[in-house]
């Protein structure tokens, strides 16, 4: 080689052919290690000074030296020339290793089995390995910009009726519009009468005249008259339609659906049926026939399959159950914002109807004499009353006739007793003893319908309706032509006696205020109805007969205070039980003057006890801080189930529903909750021995 500037010459021609190929800047060093020379030019030497710049400088700046023209350019011939000395020179080359230039570092990421990321990483690694896999030459793989994961396609589609379109035509000139224009204006001032006249006329000019122009404007005066009226007819009938019993009866029939749909699994654990859960419509899904065939032969396959389980978990469930104790679990209450702050004081079921329910309210303190109201609820409503009957007193017992259940008894606080007939929406009673001469002359505390026998077979039956009162009588109230009412009992108060050397003498000093006793309760019994238990206010019970109106058979002392509930066992006719505002509960025997068994839970007065109509042991009592559900059985110390009241709230009534396990339970603030008894212990023989026996067995622990 003679010159470096023809071999550089030829090296770029044939680099022209690759310089798509061939970075520039490589080209610079190549030529440099190529020649050999030690003294390089000046013009070389800022050549490869800019060969070594271009490494350095961005992508757009190289680009400028992919052309052949930029470097002929750079590339110029050394001024001198090398002599054969400078040739036969010895050069050393030592070459060293570079510098590692990373463009790219991907480290491993380790993570513990243990970690709480885990999870999260392996899902991620098959994510990506299965998207390894939709690579090219597979049908899901689709080149992009970006790969995402492509969402099932949903189609929508709309279907209506074929909407068929007409094109008609007509001529109209300006006297049309003109006539058009002011033809509001004109039947807007006219009557009635004046607009048939015209619609008349016009009718008549029309089919003589039979012209087009005449037609299209009679034919417009003809549309806005029927228009209008039209619309006077809307006006007219708009409040009738909304007062209308038809509209009334389907909207309370709506209200009655609402309500079932609101508190069905409440009403199924009331009625005690299978609560059924609402389907997820992913669910609901539309069966031809033939899968339908398909469907029942493997469903009763599997009935058969299910029945054998079925049995398994109900032997299991059951002895999970008697490990669980008895509770109450309340289900609703029947409360609105007119009993709101109002005391619960009498609960009565319908004869007829299981589901109807009357309630009495008033408050009853010596210096809150307010307004009192006898409702009647629904289950199936249990937000709103069916009946509401407004009263300026207290409402003090309520109860519903035998032989014509649409007959309500109510009592209210200043001795009235009114009759009501729920079948009609008519507030004011049917009859009413507020003009009555022998009207109570102090609350009636207690209203009850009994049948009694007429003859000696006792087919023929009588009912009557009997109240007890504050002024202390016991009367009964025939219904003929109006109320008419018999004593069948003037409670006298009894005086205190002492037995000194075999004589009783009265103490003395002592005066009674008044001859009469004031009467709380009474229970007649279920079997012998000539016969009756009254509780008064001396905390006496008093035995009587409708036979005899001034003398008591027997007299059952115990309790310290007013006796506010008697009531006889259901199942055991000789068994009553009764509760003070001596905080005690009783238990007596109607043979024996003394109680066999008495409860004293807690120091409150305990206003209301019911028993079971499905247990001759169980009994619920109701005072001010609790409720108590007793259970002879299991044992006559402590209550089987205790439900704590709200602060500031008491409980004043309890009843048992007839049909199920559940309690209802009335208070101080107008609720009546309900509640169901759940885990109670299966009842063994309702007998009347084996109440008796259990009540003589405890006789040793008399109090409790």
């Amino acid at each position: 080689m003679s010159q470096e500037g023809s071999l550089a010459s030829d090296f770029i021609s044939s680099y022209s052919l690759y310089q798509n190929t061939v970075n520039p800047s490589m080209l610079g060093q190549f030529t440099r290690s190529v020649m050999g020379s030690s003294t390089v030019s000046k013009s070389s030497v800022s050549t490869t000074e800019s060969m070594t710049e271009d490494l350095e400088e961005p992508a757009y700046k190289r680009e400028r030296l992919a052309s052949f023209t930029d470097v002929r350019v750079l590339r110029i011939t050394p001024e001198t020339s090398l002599t054969k000395e400078d040739l036969e020179k010895n050069i050393e080359i030592i070459l060293t290793e570079t510098k590692t230039l990373k463009f790219f570092d991907l480290p491993t990421v380790i993570y513990s089995v243990e970690s709480e990321e885990a999870e999260k990483i392996v899902l991620k690694n098959k994510n990506y390995e299965v998207l390894c896999r939709n690579r090219l030459g597979n049908d899901l793989y689709v080149e992009r910009m970006m790969q995402t994961f492509n969402g099932a396609p949903k189609n929508k589609d709309v279907q209506c009726e074929k909407i068929i379109m007409e094109d008609k035509g007509i001529m109209a000139t300006a006297w049309d519009l003109y006539d058009s224009f002011n033809a509001p204006e004109a039947l807007l001032s006219a009557k009635p009468s004046s607009v048939a006249g015209s619609k008349g006329n016009l009718l008549a000019k029309d089919q003589d005249e039979n012209l087009d122009d005449s037609e299209t404007s009679s034919l417009m005066d003809i549309e806005n008259v029927i228009l209008a009226k039209v619309h006077e007819d809307e006006e007219d009938h708009s409040e009738a339609i909304l007062k209308s019993e038809k509209l009334q009866q389907d909207l309370f029939f709506m209200e009655r659906v609402l309500m079932e749909n609101v508190f069905q699994q409440k009403l199924a654990a009331y009625r005690q049926l299978p609560v059924l859960k609402d389907r997820e419509p992913g669910e609901l899904e539309e069966v031809t026939e033939e899968e339908n065939l398909e469907e029942t032969e493997e469903e009763s396959k599997e009935d058969e399959e299910e029945m054998e389980m079925d049995l398994e978990l109900e032997l299991e469930i059951a002895t999970e159950q008697s490990t669980i104790p008895a509770n109450l679990e309340r289900l609703w209450s029947f409360a609105c914002d007119l009993t709101k702050g109002l005391n619960v004081s009498s609960l009565a079921w319908n004869k007829a109807n299981p589901d109807l329910l009357a309630v009495g309210y008033g408050n009853f303190g010596f210096k809150e004499q307010k307004r009192g109201m006898a409702c009647c609820w629904s289950i199936k409503n249990p937000m709103w009353p069916e009946r509401i009957y407004q009263s300026s007193y207290g409402v003090t017992s309520v109860d519903f006739s035998i032989g014509s259940p649409n007959l309500l008894a109510v009592g209210y606080h200043n001795g009235t007793v009114a009759i009501y007939n729920v079948q009609s929406s008519s507030n004011t009673p049917v009859l009413d003893s507020s003009e009555s001469p022998q009207k109570h002359l102090g609350p009636v505390w207690q209203l009850q319908w009994i049948e009694q026998d007429r003859g000696t077979t006792g087919d023929d039956k009588r009912e009557i309706l009997v109240s007890i009162s504050a002024d202390g009588r016991v009367s009964k109230w025939i219904i003929r032509k109006g109320l008419d009412c018999h004593d069948l009992m003037r409670l006298r108060r009894t005086t205190v006696t002492s037995s000194k050397k075999g004589a009783e003498k009265e103490k003395k000093g002592e005066a009674l205020i008044s001859r009469q006793a004031p009467g709380m309760c009474f229970a007649f019994h279920p079997k012998d109805t000539n016969m009756y238990l009254a509780g008064t206010e001396e905390g006496l019970i008093h035995k009587c007969s409708c036979s005899y109106n001034e003398q008591y058979l027997e007299t059952y002392r115990g309790h310290k205070g007013p006796v506010y509930k008697v009531t006889w066992n259901p199942f055991c006719p000789d068994v009553f039980l009764s509760c003070s505002a001596d905080w005690g509960v009783m238990i007596w025997r109607q043979e024996t003057l003394k109680p066999y068994l008495s409860f004293y839970p807690t120091t409150y007065v305990v206003y209301d006890v019911a028993w079971s109509p499905k247990s001759a042991y169980i009994f619920a009592a109701a005072n001010e801080s609790r409720v108590e559900i007793w259970d002879l059985q299991i044992s006559t110390l402590d209550p089987l189930i205790v439900n704590v009241a709200n602060p500031g709230i008491k409980f004043t009534t309890v009843l048992f529903a007839k049909q199920t396990d559940c309690l209802l339970v009335g208070d101080s603030d107008g609720q009546v909750a309900v509640y169901e008894l759940r885990n109670m212990p299966t009842a063994l023989d309702n007998g009347r021995g084996d109440v008796i026996n259990v009540l003589l067995g405890s006789k040793t622990n008399q109090s409790v």
